[in-house]
């Protein structure tokens, strides 16, 4: 770990706009578009048309100002193109036809002067042959920008690619998401260049390491490198140490992050450098269960940042193992990241590294609840003099926190003030669900999440508890708060009435989280009233949860409920019994 901690810290000046002496590693997240050409008499070489399509240049197109009947229409008409002319199979053609919003905007283009849509596209399907490659790499979560390097070359029909075809439905099949499918490609295109059962048999050797299949796909899903040659040995060593540590297999799932990729080997470090240190297996526990971030955000590079960086501070390896065994939280992302900025901040105005070391060794814990200002906003105090604020600080190293680091607002402070242990309760568990410190997300999260941090705890544990897991669930709750704002007996009713009412599964709200919001009887009644009318075949069976719930009263009682004769009636006993109980 330490060779490589030698090659990884550089260490030019820190400026703010030029490096010279300190550089600090970056802390964020590391078109062309083919069309069809005009309605005109077909070619007699369908490699003039596609030569001639791709260099038309691109044009920006909004999906959501096409009519919804229109939209319909497409669909229906690339469906019936997918499925009876082409011969994919029913489920294919209706995933295709109905993920390719822009590919449908493009056809809808060609012929928005017909009235009937669907049928000037099945003429225009007759004398045009589509690439069918952009609509379903489209289906599978790819933008055309993506996907336009993608394009097989002399290809336009998917059949043409049996293998590509077969191994798109082992992974489907196996349950992965179709929409997810396309970064998998992208990122490694030989998985599907398997022949038939080899990638079956692949994902079946993870499964053998103890993970159920939901785990196994949101680790392919991260890192479908795994999938590439024989079993990672750096992923089985790191779920070997997890056991040791009394984790189950499938913990791990819980934290992983589609938008997110994993360097095994250097999680690996991060668990051998914390056993160095001097934990043991119950403090690592511990350790990992407060501050998942520790591994899976950025996977452990804080810790070479950290180190690395005290290293060449002047501070010896038993001295840096010291320091971190008193302050774990310096390797979370956060508190690393502000650790940086302090570096880099202390070295802008040139303080000496004597000085930095001591200086910040010192005050490791004030890291994980301050951010700081920028050394110009700092020096505006002293008039631009770098030489004064050192002095400043060399006299009292506590003024560097006084001055560089942001204090909390009034509001922030009266909350504290009240009960510092609520508040310091709540803002941990916004952290760890992926609010920014001091950030304006975070100062508007605490005042629309009620209750301590346990309480929001045990909710969200609630919430995945019914079957969604823990990065799901925090994109929820960002979406629409006040979701933990109820009680878990309230939580509960409403999922059960989404699934007793309607038969659906507990995914079905992920793109609706607001469905937790509404009253028990809006819930009750309607999802009552839908039911009746599935039941007597006047209303579509799967309806989104947000179309029985969102829209207003009057608009349910026109488009729901007086769709049958006896509609009205069954409306009001519902209603009746409903407000009786």
């Amino acid at each position: 770990m330490l060779a490589r901690l030698s090659n990884l810290i550089l260490y030019p000046a820190v400026s703010e706009k030029n490096s010279t002496f300190l550089h600090s590693p970056p802390f964020h997240t590391f078109s062309r578009i083919q069309f069809f050409h005009s309605l005109e008499p077909p070619s007699n070489n369908s490699k003039l048309f596609m030569a001639k399509s791709a260099a038309q240049p691109p044009i920006t197109l909004s999906t959501d100002a096409i009519p919804r009947v229109a939209k319909t229409d497409a669909q229906a008409a690339l469906f019936d193109y997918l499925h009876c002319t082409r011969g994919l199979s029913f489920l294919d053609a209706e995933h295709i036809s109905k993920n390719s919003p822009r590919f449908l905007a493009e056809l809808i283009a060609k012929v928005e002067k017909e009235q009937d849509v669907s049928r000037a596209l099945s003429r225009f399907f007759r004398y045009h042959p589509i690439n069918e490659f952009e609509p379903f790499f489209e289906s599978l979560g790819l933008s055309p920008t993506e996907f336009a390097s993608l394009l097989p070359r002399g290809l336009i029909f998917l059949s043409d690619d049996q293998i590509l075809l077969d191994n798109y439905h082992t992974l489907g099949d196996y349950g992965f998401p179709r929409t997810k499918i396309g970064r998998m490609y992208k990122e490694v295109n030989e998985l599907f260049r398997y022949e038939i059962g080899v990638l079956d048999m692949k994902l079946r050797t993870y499964e053998q390491l103890g993970m159920s299949r939901s785990t196994v796909i949101k680790l392919v899903t991260c890192c479908p490198l795994l999938l590439v040659g024989e079993v990672n040995n750096a992923f089985i060593k790191v779920l070997e140490k997890l056991k040791e540590l009394g984790f189950d297999s499938n913990w791990i799932g819980g934290y992983l992050s589609s938008k997110n990729t994993y360097n095994w080997n250097r999680i690996l470090d991060t668990l051998c450098f914390l056993r160095e240190v001097g934990y043991n297996d119950a403090e690592m526990g511990i350790l990992l269960r407060k501050d998942t971030a520790l591994l899976f955000q950025g996977s452990g590079k804080e810790v070479y940042v950290v180190v690395g960086a005290l290293l060449k501070l002047g501070l010896n390896m038993n001295e840096v193992y010291a320091l971190v065994s008193k302050n774990p939280q310096i390797l979370s992302p956060k508190c690393a990241k502000n650790f940086w900025k302090a570096l880099a901040f202390l070295f802008e105005i040139g303080m000496d590294p004597e000085y930095t070391a001591q200086i910040l060794s010192s005050h490791m814990n004030i890291f994980d609840s301050h951010s700081l200002k920028g050394p110009k906003t700092v020096l505006k105090n002293f008039n631009g003099c770098k030489h004064s604020l050192c002095q400043t600080i060399k006299k009292d190293p506590s003024a560097f926190f006084k001055l560089a680091f942001k204090m909390n607002n009034s509001s922030t402070e009266y909350v504290d003030a009240r009960n510092p242990n609520n508040f310091v309760k709540k803002t941990e568990f916004l952290q760890r669900i992926g609010y920014l410190e001091n950030s304006e997300e975070m100062i508007k999260a605490l005042k629309r999440f009620r209750g301590r941090g346990d309480q929001l705890q045990e909710r969200f544990d609630c919430l995945v508890e019914a079957g969604l897991d823990f990065n799901t669930v925090s994109s929820m709750v960002k979406k629409a708060p006040t979701v933990l704002n109820q009680s878990n007996d309230i939580l509960e009713k409403k999922i059960e009435c989404l699934k007793n009412y309607l038969g659906y599964p507990v995914e079905s709200i992920v793109a609706f989280p607001s469905f937790l919001c509404y009253d028990m009887e809006r819930i009750s009644v309607r999802f009552s009233m839908y039911k009746w009318l599935r039941e007597k075949g006047a209303a579509k069976p799967m309806l989104s949860v947000s179309t029985l719930l969102a829209c207003s009263d009057a608009r349910f009682v026109k488009y729901f409920v007086s769709i049958h004769p006896h509609g009205p009636a069954v409306w009001e006993n519902f209603k009746k019994s409903l407000s009786s109980s």
